[in-house]
């Protein structure tokens, strides 16, 4: 997979940048107004999905298995193959 939520996060704020250009036309603030608009829809449901994933991911550590798979949007999916020590507590739902 190519794009991560790290890249959602900086195309968000570009747009923020753009949204905030006063040198913009009232057209080409229409047109960017319509793009973020547009924007806002897709990134919702990126966050949907990435949400869903992440559910299924601690529910997977919960009662074991290997979760890495299941969260292709994360930078460093090596990390995540290994088992989640009982001192993550967040993770495993306990407090």
């Amino acid at each position: 997979m190519k794009n991560k939520l790290i890249d959602l996060n900086n195309h968000l704020f570009a747009q923020l940048e753009r949204l905030g250009d006063e040198d913009l036309t009232a057209e080409q603030m229409e047109k960017e107004s319509a793009r973020t608009t547009a924007i806002v829809k897709v990134s919702e449901q990126i966050i949907d999905n990435a949400t869903i994933a992440l559910r299924a991911a601690e529910l997977t550590a919960e009662y074991g298995g290997n979760f890495a798979p299941m969260l292709p949007m994360i930078e460093n999916k090596d990390a995540a193959k290994e088992p989640i020590p009982d001192a993550v507590p967040s993770i495993r739902g306990k407090k």
